[in-house]
């Protein structure tokens, strides 16, 4: 009987190994010595990855290899998982008005796993990251982009000093991020953890993200995104937005953040727009169960960009719950909202908020904001309290 299952068992595992076409970067050339240019190696072994059916693994064994900008296309004829088992270094130059160092376009059903590093090399480049001031400034490549991809699970992958956003997703549907670990220095611009644009079911969970801007943000067309057990620190916190900068954008609508740690981050959660926005929504946004340690904005709606009653993107139906630290400034809830536009439905429950500094106490602050808060409240909150409980699920 030992024999027999033996047997079995040797014969399923050929079997797995025959349904799994491995592409091997070093058998098309690639060599992990971290100086030789692996681009021509990793996008022949995609090409043939792409090109076969069934299930095909792209493996980037153990050792260094150093990697250009590449593309790596659908669609492809079945499913691909990208396998970092070794470690991907970016050239260390700037890289001007390049967009992307690692890019996937139109793929269904991509694996990005393994255990290794994303090395994005991006201090010689972040003195080049003045688009703030320059309106002509020149791209700088994100570590990853996805463009018009589904069905995609990236998990077990260390993302190091991005010269730009460390993930980026554009027109995507289905992807889950689990167990990322995102690491850039606090002053290093624009290196964004992960942004979203025109992308729906996205999933972000236990990760940790210290970077030295957003945790996470969304742009506009986000919907129906989930993001639990985020660990955000150093940064800019988790940001819907910058919204309205142009016409007819889509509504971001359905987030949820829940059971996150922010820990001496600039914004702890945030809803933000562009000055003088062009109308649009923001709608069914809840942040639950959030821990702050020195957080400067726990909690936070920015629409006073434009004083001038410019600011027409409307924000409604947001929930702050159970949200409770230490805030670094004597403001620990400001939501500022457009005189234009006044927020709506917008809830305070069982927020418990200290000023760091201990010999003040902290405050609230809301402009053109209605709604109601709920439970406990500290600071005294700026809405109208409600005795109204409803138990939460």
């Amino acid at each position: 009987m030992g024999l027999l299952m033996l047997m079995l068992m040797s014969a399923l595992a050929m079997n797995q190994a025959q349904a799994q076409h491995v592409f091997n970067i070093k058998d098309f050339g690639a060599v992990g010595d971290g100086r030789t240019d692996t681009s021509k190696a990793l996008s022949d072994a995609w090409s043939g990855a792409c090109h076969s059916k069934g299930t095909s693994v792209v493996l980037i064994p153990r050792r260094t290899y150093l990697l250009g900008p590449v593309l790596l296309a659908g669609p492809c004829n079945g499913a691909i998982e990208f396998q970092i088992k070794g470690g991907l270094r970016a050239f260390s130059s700037p890289q001007l008005g390049i967009d992307h160092w690692i890019s996937f376009q139109y793929i269904d059903k991509l694996t990005i796993t393994g255990g290794g590093l994303l090395d994005g090399q991006g201090a010689a480049s972040w003195p080049y990251n003045d688009c703030s001031k320059n309106p002509n400034c020149k791209a700088l490549p994100v570590t990853m982009r996805f463009s018009f991809v589904t069905k995609a699970w990236i998990h077990n992958v260390i993302s190091l000093n991005s010269k730009n956003f460390h993930f980026n997703l554009f027109s995507c549907k289905d992807m889950t991020f689990e167990h990322v670990t995102i690491i850039a220095p606090k002053d290093s611009p624009n290196t964004d953890g992960i942004h979203m644009a025109l992308s729906s079911y996205i999933f972000i969970r236990d990760s940790g993200i210290g970077t030295g801007d957003d945790c996470i943000s969304l742009g506009p067309g986000s919907e129906n995104i989930n993001m639990t057990g985020i660990t955000c620190g150093p940064g800019h916190g988790v940001s819907v937005g910058s919204l309205g900068a142009m016409a007819n954008e889509p509504r971001v609508n359905s987030v949820f953040l829940g059971s996150s740690t922010f820990t001496d981050t600039m914004n702890g959660v945030r809803i933000k727009t562009k000055a003088t926005s062009y109308p649009g929504a923001v709608s069914d946004i809840t942040f639950q169960n959030i821990i702050v340690n020195k957080v400067n904005n726990p909690i936070i709606i920015d629409q006073q960009y434009c004083p001038s009653k410019q600011c027409r993107l409307q924000i409604s139906d947001v929930r702050f719950r159970n949200i409770r630290g230490t805030s670094s400034s004597l403001v620990a809830v400001n939501i500022n909202c457009s005189p234009a536009v006044p927020c709506t439905g917008i809830e305070l429950r069982d927020i418990d908020l200290e000023y760091g500094g201990r010999e003040r106490k902290a405050s609230s602050v809301c402009a053109n904001a209605k709604g109601a808060s709920y439970g406990k409240q500290n600071p005294p909150s700026c809405l109208k309290s409600s005795l109204h409980n409803i138990r939460l699920i």
